[in-house]
């Protein structure tokens, strides 16, 4: 068995999809010690910078979006409580393997193809051997028509590509009960 490092590179851009991948991810890093996680943000600029390295602990979570967050507020106590007991069993996995926990920062130009292309050359110039997504699961219609960042990266990446849609219940139950708290039965995350 080889002691090379497995690097991953997981994308948040603060949606609730993110949220479910990087959930996803921390599972992963949970039970590979050889795995290494970046969690990268793209973020606009006119400079095409490669990017900026940041400590997670500082921005995690990444920049959760305002109608997540109104989401998650606005949920019952139940959902709520499921919610910090989700991130609180992430941030215990990260700052357990917190040297092999890293954040970076892309900036690009805004639009899908840039963003694909900027997270593309930076997960192939790092040597990722995964990469880590959440998705909507957006129809044929409205993906041919809007476009989607993860699925222009999955069918244009030579690195395999995950892609998360949403946590099935049983994942959730068995990553929350690991901490040994309270297991909710909930369909928001």
């Amino acid at each position: 068995m080889s002691d090379s490092k497995f690097n991953v590179l997981l994308y948040s851009d603060g949606s609730q999809q993110a949220f479910s991948a990087a959930v996803y991810a921390a599972n992963l890093l949970k039970n590979m010690p050889n795995m290494h996680l970046t969690i990268v943000q793209v973020q606009e600029s006119d400079e095409g910078s490669m990017g900026t390295e940041y400590s997670w602990i500082d921005t995690w979570p990444v920049s959760p979006t305002s109608e997540w967050m109104k989401r998650v507020i606005e949920s019952d106590t139940n959902v709520r409580n499921l919610y910090n007991d989700i991130l609180n069993r992430t941030n215990e996995i990260f700052t357990e393997r917190g040297k092999n926990v890293s954040h970076h920062v892309i900036y690009c130009n805004p639009s899908i193809s840039d963003t694909v292309d900027a997270l593309l050359e930076y997960a192939e110039k790092k040597e990722f051997k995964l990469i880590i997504m959440g998705t909507r699961g957006l129809t044929t219609l409205k993906g041919l028509i809007f476009g989607c960042i993860a699925h222009n990266v999955l069918n244009r990446s030579p690195i395999p590509v995950l892609l998360i849609k949403k946590l099935p219940q049983d994942f959730i139950d068995n990553y929350c009960s690991d901490d040994n708290s309270n297991v909710l039965k909930v369909n928001h995350l």
